[in-house]
């Protein structure tokens, strides 16, 4: 109870705990700069075949709105917990598709937290730590990609089945593996990673699959990296 009446009376004159302006501009400094880092990394060494510059652009700006609610939550005990009340009713229907996407969406909270609860140094060396392994285990893979082939298909959701899209690209292919499968309200759009029998399995394999459906979109990608 002490506790309690300790807490209300140390905001109760102005409603705001007091703040050290050049602590939170430092750190909020650091928030941005290690966050960009991140999404350099994110972009240069990503596997994702669509969405890397979106997905590149909401980590610095989710790190920095962690950073500003974090510190709302310090600041103010009244606007944390009216904060609790408002983001309750909020309902979040972004899928995330790809693991990695998640790995790089709570790096970017982490950073927001930590700079926001004043563990700068910590923060920055977890953060480069986080980074230094991701670009030394990249380093040291020994990727043999020059047969390997990324494929992205869109197609009308009512026109041909994903079954048998995929039975024609298995019977073109020595190995195929499904990277990503988005269906919206009109089109479908698949991403494969494959390695077609053969040189003259690329050119034949577009044409069966566009003699499934004239209107499908193909694409064909070399293959960089391999998570």
């Amino acid at each position: 109870m002490n506790t309690i009446d300790s807490i209300l009376n140390a905001t109760s004159s102005t409603g705001f705990a007091e703040l050290d302006l050049f602590s939170v501009i430092f750190n909020f400094g650091m928030c941005v700069l290690m966050s960009f880092i991140a999404r350099l990394f994110y972009i240069k060494y990503s596997t994702s075949l669509t969405g890397k510059h979106h997905i590149g652009t909401v980590i610095p700006i989710l790190a920095t709105i962690v950073f500003l609610v974090i510190l709302i939550v310090k600041s103010s005990l009244a606007l944390s917990l009216g904060l609790v009340g408002a983001l309750s009713i909020v309902r979040f229907r972004t899928p995330i598709k790809e693991p990695e996407e998640l790995v790089y969406l709570f790096l970017s909270i982490a950073i927001g937290l930590g700079y926001a609860a004043g563990y700068t140094f910590l923060t920055t060396m977890i953060t480069l730590a986080i980074l230094g392994m991701i670009f030394i285990w990249l380093s040291n893979r020994k990727i043999d990609n020059k047969d390997e082939y990324n494929l992205i298909l869109s197609w009308e959701n009512n026109s041909i089945s994903f079954e048998r899209i995929t039975n024609e690209i298995m019977e073109m292919s020595s190995s195929l593996k499904l990277i990503r499968l988005n269906k919206g309200p009109i089109n479908k759009t698949a991403s494969f990673l494959i390695v077609p029998t053969n040189e003259t399995g690329i050119d034949l394999l577009i044409e069966r699959i566009e003699s499934l459906d004239e209107k499908i979109e193909v694409n064909f990608y070399e293959s960089k990296t391999n998570w």
